[in-house]
């Protein structure tokens, strides 16, 4: 037996009119114990219930409990043929008596209802003996007496058989109950098509629900005989999550926690996997792997693609010089734009450029004027190889020191040929033979000698020997077949970049592939902007630059970082996108490094006990001296005192540098800038140590000094006062005169000055003259006007600032 519908304990019990707890009971003699009465009952639980029930039950007298009478005595005068034909006629009827009432026990059992089950007893008992009398008999039996009738407790229904009289009119009955009460009788119609419609749904969804379970079953095992047949196809990328990868095989996640414990891998749904892991756990699974491309917004947006052989044309070299410092790379850099630059401009040359071309017989070499070997460490770091050949500037009366060695292992490391300018060759003291010897130490070994590095004696003040020098390099240039494609969107490098108090963001770039225009859109790091004006060494405005060409462009949303990557795109919308991603990496990438404690940092911070931070704010007129003086005040970390730049901008120190140094306890450093007013208030104020230097080593020495608690400086500066620079006079003679108004404090003709543009000190040094009207003056107070003079020095703007100080001997 099958019971397709749910059959509940007290269900049961309510339909053979038992208590819940003797079901129960039954259940737990025979049986387990059901939960409680709400539990669903199986086939077996069931036909245990109904064969105890059955046998505990039984009944004396079928018929009496049937409610059917007792066959009436045969009379004598009837033939023994028509007993027989009687009594077979009984015998089929109590067969089939029996029959219908095993159909009628199960028919019970699917509706759940024991009070129906008299009902349609009674009703096909009713209908047997009416298919009975139907049949011809010999003899129509007379009725029986009332009296003699068994009792019987089941009440005898009349049974109306209308088959006989023809079709009953409805139409007529149910015109009468409208007339009569119209809004029952539609209520009545109503309920009455619902449910002929509900019943006749039901049975047509039960034959539908049991077809399409055995279409989608039919479905299921086709779908595995193809997948046993057909392993199915997997994208996996380099890393993915465990609960990704599970969802991708179509697998539940404990199956592939499984498989990564049988592979000794312990992962949770959550933790991410590299991609062996993943295949592996794939194949033992009997999925098909493929590696999943993921094509970033980068790939997208810049063009990384190889030029063709076909497609190159020679291009210029990129030449740096390296060396020791006060070994004559200025110098000599000096002369080089000097000679080959037209006449005419103001120096030969833009002032923050950065880089400069010079034509040598016709053949172009573009030379960068970097600060020396901090800038070539920064490009050479951030993968930036720009140069093609580096120029070793090396002293005839010094020779090798320190920075000349940490130069050629930087020219080394960059892969880069080595062309050794033995510099200062006018001196008395110049001894070339032992620059020479001391080259062949760091494998440097010099053709004189059997080498193959090109040595050239020179004098930068004299300018012996520097045309030979560039004649060398355009012929090891020629060596190198030195070529790039113009004709694709420009890649180049960033060389300086600065920020401008009228233009903006500044950069000086250097294109190495391609074709830059003015328009284009750029991204450089996480700056990003338009081409709005391009203009070359000369301060010639261009509309583009090819390959090796150097040009200062003014545009970007930012100042970018000395030594990043440009690219020119098309798409500036993702573009900005792209600068976004980059922010974001940059700051969980800070955030990370913050965060990430090892056993063996935190056991050496124990040992330390009180580990001191120097916190410094670095501000410089350029980037690409901003980040040499980071880089060099970071190395001055040691074991008791660990420095840290907390700040490094480009421009002068402003008020929210002053809060910032406040807030984080910190020195600001400035290099070749000055704090405008509001900022010498607020360090005033808030007590925050300004230090403002001009060369780096001066910052370096003193940091070092103080970190070793051996500072004692012996000088102080001491401010006098400011004026402003109203008109500039140039008088026969004399050369410009400053025509100035005193803002603040006095001006002394004995005190040293400085002079200031956009917050970057443009001169440094004393006052030639100071006068009132004609005549000459010790001094002049605020408020009032006058004319100063300068020592060597022409270059004097209207808007300049003049800040007049003294230096003070301190007494230790």
């Amino acid at each position: 037996m099958s019971f397709e519908n749910k059959y509940r304990v007290h269900e049961v019990a309510k339909d053979f009119g038992k208590s819940t707890k003797e079901i129960t009971q039954i259940l737990s003699t025979y049986a387990t114990t059901p939960k409680n009465h709400m539990q669903v009952l199986d086939d077996k639980e069931l036909s245990l219930i109904f064969e105890y029930l059955t046998q505990h039950n039984q009944v004396a007298d079928m018929q009496a409990s049937l409610g059917t009478p007792a066959p009436a005595p045969a009379r004598k005068e009837k033939p023994e043929g028509g007993r027989n034909d009687r009594g077979d006629r009984n015998d089929r009827g109590d067969r089939n008596r029996d029959k219908k009432g095993d159909r009628d026990q199960n028919r019970n059992r699917n509706n759940n209802s024991n009070n129906n089950n008299n009902n349609d007893r009674n009703r096909d008992q009713n209908r047997g003996k009416g298919q009975q009398n139907q049949q011809p008999a010999p003899k129509a039996e007379p009725k029986a007496e009332p009296q003699n009738r068994p009792t019987t407790r089941v009440p005898e229904k009349k049974l109306v058989d209308t088959r006989k009289g023809g079709t009953v009119n409805l139409e007529k009955y149910d015109e009468r109950l409208e007339n009569l009460a119209p809004e029952r009788a539609n209520r009545m119609q109503s309920g009455k098509q619902k449910i002929q419609s509900r019943s006749s749904q039901r049975k047509n969804g039960n034959f539908g629900n049991k077809r399409k379970q055995e279409e989608q079953e039919k479905m299921r095992r086709l779908q595995l005989e193809i997948a046993k047949k057909t392993p199915l196809t997997v994208k996996i990328p380099d890393e993915i999550g465990v609960g990704e990868l599970a969802s991708r095989m179509k697998k539940t996640g404990a199956e592939v926690v499984k498989t990564l414990m049988k592979l000794g891998v312990m992962a949770s749904l959550s933790e991410i996997i590299d991609y062996d892991t993943a295949a592996l756990v794939a194949m033992e699974l009997g999925c098909k792997v493929e590696k999943e491309v993921i094509v970033t917004i980068e790939e997208k947006l810049i063009d990384t693609a190889e030029d063709k052989d076909e497609d190159l044309m020679p291009r210029a070299p990129v030449v740096v010089v390296m060396g020791h410092v006060d070994h004559g790379k200025t110098s000599l850099l000096d002369y080089i734009r000097n000679s080959h630059v037209a006449s005419g401009e103001a120096g030969g040359i833009t002032q923050h450029i950065g880089a400069y071309q010079v034509d040598v017989n016709g053949s172009p070499i573009t030379f960068l004027d970097t600060p020396g070997h901090e800038a070539f460490t920064a490009m050479r770091a951030r993968g930036a190889m720009i140069t093609d050949i580096a120029i070793l500037v090396v002293a005839a009366d010094d020779g090798i020191m320190p920075q000349t060695v940490e130069s050629i292992n930087h020219a080394k490391a960059a892969e880069i040929p080595v062309i050794v300018a033995i510099n200062k060759m006018d001196k008395p003291e110049a001894n070339p033979d032992r620059v020479k010897q001391q080259l062949t130490e760091y494998g440097l070994v010099t053709e004189e000698w059997g080498g193959d590095t090109i040595c050239c004696p020179i004098s930068a003040k004299t300018g012996m020997g520097i045309d030979n020098l560039l004649e060398m390099v355009v012929l090891t240039a020629e060596m190198r077949e030195l070529k790039a494609n113009p004709n694709r969107s420009a890649h180049g490098a960033v060389i300086e970049a600065r920020l401008d108090k009228g233009r903006g963001p500044v950069a000086t770039l250097l294109v190495q592939k391609g074709t830059l225009h003015q328009g284009d859109v750029i991204i450089a790091g996480t700056a990003v902007g338009r081409v709005r004006a391009m203009t070359d060494a000369k301060g010639k405005k261009i509309n583009e630059a090819g390959p090796s060409v150097p040009v200062e462009i003014t545009g970007m949303s930012e100042v970018p970082g000395a030594g990043d990557d440009f690219h020119a795109v098309a798409d500036e919308r993702m573009a900005r996108e792209l600068v976004e991603q980059r922010k974001h990496e940059n700051k969980m990438a800070a955030n990370a490094a913050n965060q990430k404690v090892t056993l063996d940092d935190l056991f050496s911070q124990i040992q330390q006990g009180e580990l001191k931070d120097l916190n410094i704010i670095v501000k410089a007129d350029v980037q690409g001296s901003a980040e040499a003086v980071k880089s060099s005040l970071e190395k001055l970390s040691n074991e008791e005192v660990r420095v840290r730049v907390i700040h490094c901008a480009v421009g002068a120190v402003n008020e929210s540098d002053v809060m910032l140094a406040s807030t984080s306890n910190a020195i600001i450093v400035g290099f070749n800038v000055r704090p405008d007013s509001n900022a010498k208030e607020s360090a005033a104020r808030m007590n925050v140590d300004m230090r403002m230097y001009r060369v780096i080593y001066d910052a370096i020495n003193e940091m070092e000094s103080a970190m070793k608690g051996m500072l004692a400086p012996k000088f102080k500066e001491v401010e006098l006062g400011q004026a402003e620079v109203r008109e500039v006079f140039r008088i026969t003679g004399v050369g410009m005169v400053a025509g100035c108004y005193v803002t603040e404090g006095k001006m002394q003709r004995n005190a040293q000055l400085r002079l200031v543009r956009d917050g970057i000190v443009i001169y440094d040094g004393s006052i030639s003259s100071l006068q009132r009207f004609k005549d000459s003056v010790k001094e002049v107070a605020q408020g009032y006007e006058c004319g100063i003079t300068f020592e060597k020095f022409q270059d004097i703007k209207v808007g300049d600032v003049i800040e007049a100080f003294l230096m003070e001997q301190i007494e230790v």
